[in-house]
This record gives structure tokens, C-alpha cells and sequence, in this order.
């Protein structure tokens, strides 16, 4: 199916930013239990200058997909979920560091994000998140400075969402933190909730997400039961994955965003961590395999071994497709500094 014509259905939300295709897939396939993969690859930036590295797509598709749960409940039903294991010492150990260390000064975060476009010619992007939660973007120094004079905040609630979760898990309450990450886009799952409450978020969540796809002329997918067992973790972990990898991608200068980020990571079982050398510095290599990614790609982050500060993003294919990359640059700003020109 075309998840693109979702999108489109959607013409009261502004048009999707980069990668936004890629939560709304998630949140599209997911309502419909089909593999899920986080593909980080270029989406008309010409087109649409307000670029960012995901979920745009995800605030779109709520409205026509029904939110599991906030997350504020204790978890009764999924002990996936109910009692997450921190199974890499070295991220909790950086994350404390970096904790430790706290935010330098200034009231934003910038990232610089480097990606390649389809004929082969790199593009920047330009993100500004402020520790109030405002988002602006621009695709030049030039054009953020213009979004932010303008106040033109492109924040939405999928932003506050996996914000609001990283920064629980840096206080260290992370099994309610998962809870929230997982939950910051519709998925239908329920975390959090009963089981009985769980199955009816399932069902209410295929009924609306089917009933869009006939408005647009798709064939609906049978229904399929909520997953279980490894089927499930996968969905949980795909999701958690995604989701605070973006949180890191546009909100990394921020100690908080960052520790929590080290700390969620961490508790995900098949995520494995390497070493390497990258521009000269010591890196940890965070590698998502195909059981993370439906099975159709390997997602790998690297990010500084020191500081956390993602470096880049690297996704591989599993069969057809080529490799996409992205490379980051961060750092602390005032926002009055960047509506001066001043970056």
C-alpha cells in the first residue's frame, strides 16, 4: 500500500518533513500488525523546506489512528514492557556521565543533520529545539534564522511526546519512561493497560486505520490479533527504537534528552553496541537488525563514546535498496542568538 496517500488524505496537517513517512509507516503497519521498518532516506526536500529527521508523519496519522494510552498507568498486561532490562552497562554508564555532566549554557539545542540526496548531491537541515519544546527549521542558517524570527514553531505533540519520555528515563524512572516512548505515536497497542483494555485498543485502532484506508481507496488488510510473545517485543522494541533515536537526532545538545536516550536504548535487548573510530573520536556503534526493522533493514547509529552526541545514522537494506546516511553536528545556542543570525 501507498502510506503516502494517508498522508495526503490528511490536508489540514502541513506536509511532512523528512523521514516523516517513515513514523507514519510505522504507525500504519503497526495498527495493522505487518513488519515495520525505521528507514532514514531523503522525502522531497525541495518541496518541503521545514525539514526535520522523522515523525511529523506520526502527529498526521493520529488523527486518523487511535492512541494506545498515555502511559500513566501501571503495566499489567505486557511483562515485556512491565519490567525493562538494562542489558548494556556501557550506555547506562554513559548516560550517567553525561547526566553528570549537564547541559552547557543556552536555552536550545542545534542540529546540523548532513544527508545525500537521490542525485547524489548533499543537503543540510537545520534544527532548532528550545528547551521550552519549540522546533524550527530551515534548510540554511539563513532560512532557520527567518523560522525563527517568524516564530514559526513546527513543534508537535509527537515531539513533546518522546521529549517528555527521554527526560523521565534521564530522573530514572524507566520502566514508566519506555511505557511513554513507546506510546508518544498511535500504535493501538495499549501499553499500560489491561488486557481486556488492550485487545479493545487493538480492535478500535484496525476499525479507524481501516476505515481511512477505504476513504482513499485501499484494500484493508484482514484483521490480525495483537501480537504476542517475541512478535510483540519486536513491535515494542521498533517502536522504542524509532522513537528515541528521533529524540536524539533533533534534541541531543540537551543533557537530559540525551542521558534518557542512553538509558531507553539500553533495556533493548537486540540492540548490540560496538567501537570504532570517526572523525578522530572514539564512538559506540548502536546497531538495530533486522528483527528490529520488520526484517527489511539494519539501522546503526553512531555516537560519540565520550559525550553521546549522535554522529551519524546509517540504515542497510535488507534485499533491494541502497544504503542512506546521515551525519550530525550538535550543539548548545540561544535561541535569541539564532533569530539574530548569530549561529
Amino acid at each position: 500500500m501507498d502510506e503516502m496517500d494517508l498522508m495526503k488524505k490528511l490536508r489540514d496537517v502541513p506536509s511532512p518533513r523528512t523521514d516523516a513517512y517513515d513514523s507514519a509507516r510505522a504507525a500504519l503497519h503497526t495498527a495493522m500488525a505487518e513488519p515495520v521498518s525505521t528507514v532514514v532516506r531523503p522525502k522531497r526536500w525541495l518541496s518541503w523546506p521545514k525539514v526535520s529527521v522523522a515523525a511529523v508523519g506520526a502527529a498526521a496519522v493520529a488523527a486518523a489512528v487511535v492512541m494506545g494510552t498515555t502511559g500513566t498507568s501501571t503495566p499489567t498486561g505486557d511483562p515485556i514492557i512491565a519490567a525493562p532490562q538494562v542489558v548494556d552497562s556501557a550506555l547506562v554508564k554513559l548516560a550517567s556521565d553525561v547526566k553528570a555532566a549537564g547541559t552547557l549554557s543556552g536555552d536550545s539545542s542545534l542540529v546540523i543533520t548532513t544527508k545525500t540526496a537521490p542525485d547524489g548531491s548533499p543537503y543540510l537541515v537545520y534544527t532548532v529545539y528550545t528547551d521550552k519544546g519549540q522546533v524550527f527549521h530551515g534548510d540554511s542558517a539563513k532560512t532557520l534564522q527567518a523560522a525563527a524570527a517568524k516564530g514559526d514553531d513546527a513543534a508537535t505533540q509527537y515531539d513533546a511526546n518522546v521529549m517528555a519520555a527521554a527526560r523521565l528515563a534521564a530522573t530514572g524512572d524507566v520502566e514508566k519512561a519506555k511505557i511513554a516512548m513507546v506510546n508518544a505515536s498511535p500504535n493501538g497497542l495499549g501499553l499500560g493497560l489491561s488486557p481486556a483494555e488492550q485487545e479493545k485498543a487493538w480492535a478500535q485502532n484496525y476499525e479507524v486505520t481501516a476505515k481511512m484506508l477505504r476513504e482513499i481507496g485501499k484494500q484493508v488488510p484482514d484483521f490480525k490479533p495483537r501480537p504476542t510473545g517475541k512478535e510483540l517485543e519486536d513491535v515494542i522494541n521498533n517502536r522504542l527504537w524509532s522513537h528515541t533515536t528521533y529524540a536524539l537526532f533533533i534534541g541531543a545538545a540537551n543533557a537530559d534528552i540525551r542521558a534518557g536516550v542512553l538509558k531507553l536504548v539500553a533495556t533493548i535487548q537486540d540492540v548490540t553496541i560496538g567501537k570504532a573510530q570517526v572523525d578522530d573520536q572514539s564512538a559506540l556503534t548502536l546497531t538495530a537488525g533486522p528483527s528490529l526493522q520488520g526484517g527489511e533493514s539494519t539501522h546503526v547509529v553512531t555516537i560519540n563514546a565520550d559525550t553521546g552526541l549522535p554522529i551519524r545514522s546509517e540504515v542497510f537494506p535488507v534485499k533491494d535498496g541502497k544504503p542512506s546516511a546521515a551525519r550530525y553536528k550538535s550543539s548548545r545556542v540561544n535561541l535569541a542568538d539564532v533569530v539574530a543570525g548569530k549561529i
